[in-house]
């Protein structure tokens, strides 16, 4: 048997070198290997037609009979689409294309019989299918072959005629062309144990099914296998890690400690604090490293727990450093923490990048004495001239900006590696946490403080602004400050900037009176600190901004949060920019302004935010719509491997099961030596060199 993964594309029929190139350069397909585990998005039953009069909007992709009545186009520029009116007798639906317009009137005739397939959707009261697949009625074959797959492809292969089609028709050369079984990727015990498809029929399956129930059992194999590889990854990893690195043990909880709980404590600390806090103190305890993920809402308290733990530290003869990702944030951490240990005898320096000279020399030499004993800082602190006495304990703020090459330099600044706890106000649902952070336990705090009102959240259409504008200015007049965001999305960074610019002085024309700030990520870091710190220090009353805010800043002042085109951001990104209002005593707001015409899917986003401030529930619902890819905000899943076919929303369940059978694999056999494994570690490892991403399993 051939090798398909040394095999290049360009070499199966159909393909040839200008069609390899495309599938090169759109899909990431290179070998026979890689077109093999291209899987279809979506199978579609064509064995029946269905009439207009039976469909609604929430069926599947079907395929109609019918002849087009007339075209007309609507719209202006980025909107134009042209619709054509569609009809077999028992009724109407429009079709409806956004792209490709004059091609399309010169493709397709008025009063010729077309078979349309396609997903229909109700809009404005009337059935449409967008972007159909038409084709003329006379080569309508109703397929007795069961499933019909259907592959996504880019605006770019369709132009070089590569649809779906197309690749369905390599997919059966390349299926054709497998006359043995493909060398099993995981170990017959498994296979056996948990009534697995053999690979090859899985893949034949997958690809080719001629049922629904042939379908599943394909699908069940390959998601088992893919998230098995995962979690069995990161089980390996934490493994290694414990077995290489012992904890310092810290025993006691001393006179810092009790002296703060008793004197300094702002308020009484919530049940959820006490028992993440016990969690902590079980770990550092334990003599292993402690890797745990604090997860908490903004204003859910995370950094006094994460003081308290420096301060178990400091009482054991240990020093403490925490992390965060920009210096306005590390510069807030500092002020908070030393208003916190106000009257204290504690050391606390902040180092950034920004400190220099002798001030910078003094801190240094205070970390190597030991006499400095919380430093808090940026990166800066993982440069190489910064050394510690005794590192004990390090926090990190927003992990997600700080991968695991990053915590590696961390651990070479003290004899054995130190605890880590890291903080996030990104709340990740349990299975995401899973794989996501696999190697960290994680605690979460799920209450608010007392005396926080909710921030009330209010969907408004952007016709209604002169009210919008009527609440804003009264929220400035009582003294607060405001938030007005736009979306910055990288295909349309342009378009973005130059709405954010026209924003900018809409508002300076609206509000002459008030001093109105800009920030967004293309400006010099310095310009940036700016006019964040023009806001942060109340001279501003007013921020135009891009999502930088959504990490960072605290204004306890600012009570209105204003989100422009709020239908392009994700739930998360949502709820962690609404989190920037609502850290003073005041009512704060967050308004979400939309045009009125909504898909059905931001319309239920829109209304979660409105119903709740919950983060877990956000992050839930956040999965489900839209998936994991964009989870982090940025355009990467976080996962160590590239995820073909499961779906972590979806497939929760199954990766709890995985987990559990990849956790006993690694406790029976914490070495890879056992011969039953050998498949096993082999495939770990060829997955490993292949794509993995090492930030992921920071």
């Amino acid at each position: 048997m051939f090798d398909l993964t040394t095999r290049d594309i360009k070499y199966l029929s159909g393909v040839g070198p200008q069609r390899a190139s495309v599938l090169n350069k759109e899909l990431g397909i290179f070998s026979f290997h890689d077109l093999l585990y291209y899987f279809p998005y979506k199978y579609v039953d064509r064995s029946r037609i269905y009439r207009i009069r039976e469909i609604d909007g929430a069926m599947p992709y079907i395929q109609l009979k019918g002849e087009i009545l007339g075209f007309e186009t609507a719209g202006e520029g980025r909107q134009r689409r042209l619709i054509a009116h569609f009809s077999d007798g028992t009724g109407i639906v429009d079709l409806i294309w956004f792209q490709g317009i004059k091609y399309l009137i010169g493709k397709y005739k008025v009063h010729q019989e077309y078979i349309v397939f396609g997903k229909p959707t109700v809009f404005n009261g009337r059935i449409n299918i967008a972007h159909p697949d038409i084709d003329p009625a006379s080569e309508l074959k109703l397929s007795a072959m069961g499933l019909q797959p259907y592959y996504n492809t880019t605006e770019k292969m369709k132009r070089s005629s590569l649809n779906s089609h197309a690749i369905e028709k390599m997919m059966k050369s390349l299926v054709g062309q497998l006359n043995e079984p493909l060398p099993e990727t995981l170990s017959p015990a498994l296979l056996a144990e948990h009534h697995l498809m053999p690979l090859t029929d899985a893949l034949m399956n997958i690809h080719f099914p001629s049922g629904p129930d042939v379908l599943r059992k394909a699908e069940y194999r390959l998601k088992f296998e893919e998230l098995f590889y995962v979690q069995l990854n990161i089980l390996r990893y934490a493994k290694d890690r414990q077995r290489k690195y012992r904890g310092y043990v810290f025993e006691k909880v001393g006179d810092i400690f009790n002296g703060f709980y008793s004197r300094n404590l702002p308020f009484e600390l919530t049940n959820a604090q006490k028992r993440v806090l016990k969690e902590i103190r079980r770990d550092l305890g334990a003599g292993r490293q402690m890797n745990r993920l604090l997860q908490g809402d903004v204003g859910s308290g995370k950094t006094l727990v994460a003081l308290m733990s420096m301060l178990i530290a400091l009482d054991n003869g240990y020093q403490a450093c925490m992390m965060a990702p920009t210096e306005i944030l590390a510069n807030q951490h500092y002020e908070t923490i030393r208003e916190l240990l106000y009257g204290m005898d504690v050391r606390v320096e902040l180092l950034t990048g920004s400190v220099k000279g002798k001030r910078r020399e003094a801190i240094l030499s205070g970390l190597l004495t030991g006499d400095v004993q919380i430093l808090i800082g940026t990166h800066a602190v993982i440069e190489d001239t910064v050394n510690f006495a005794s590192l004990g304990l390090v926090v990190i703020d927003e992990q997600h900006r700080f991968g695991v090459a990053q915590r590696a330099r961390l651990w070479t600044k003290s004899v054995q590696p130190p605890h880590i706890l890291v903080m996030t106000a990104t709340p990740i649902p349990r299975t995401l946490a899973m794989t996501l952070y696999g190697d960290l336990d994680v605690s979460v705090i799920d209450e608010l403080p007392p005396g926080r009102k909710p921030i009330a959240t209010i969907h408004q259409f952007d016709s209604h602004r002169v009210s919008l504008y009527r609440s804003v200015r009264k929220q400035i007049d009582e003294g607060r400050q405001v938030y007005i965001v736009y979306p910055l999305i990288k295909e349309s960074e342009k378009i973005d900037l130059k709405n954010l610019e026209e924003g900018y002085l809409h508002i300076c024309e609206e509000f002459p009176d008030c001093r109105v700030c800009k920030v967004h990520g293309k400006m010099k870091p310095a310009e940036k600190d700016a006019q964040m710190q023009l806001f942060v220090s109340g001279e501003a009353q007013i921020m135009v901004a891009t999502t930088v805010i959504e990490v960072g800043v605290n204004v306890p002042n600012a009570s209105v949060m204003i989100i422009e085109n709020a239908e392009r951001f994700g739930l998360s990104q949502l709820h962690q920019l609404r989190g920037r209002v609502g850290r003073g005593a005041d009512q704060s707001y967050c308004i979400l302004v939309t045009g009125y015409k909504l898909a059905e899917d931001t319309r239920k986003r829109l209304e979660i935010m409105v119903r709740t401030n919950d983060g877990f529930e956000i992050a839930e619902a956040d999965l489900k719509l839209r998936g994991p890819g964009d989870l982090e905000g940025t355009q990467q899943s976080g996962i160590a491997f590239d995820l073909k076919i499961a779906d972590i929303a979806r497939d929760g369940q199954l990766l709890q099961y995985v987990r559990e059978v990849a956790q006993t694999i690694v406790d029976k056999d914490p070495n890879g030596s056992l011969p039953e494994n050998e498949i096993l570690w082999r495939q770990l490892k060829s997955l490993r060199k292949a794509n993995v991403n090492w930030a992921a399993i920071s």
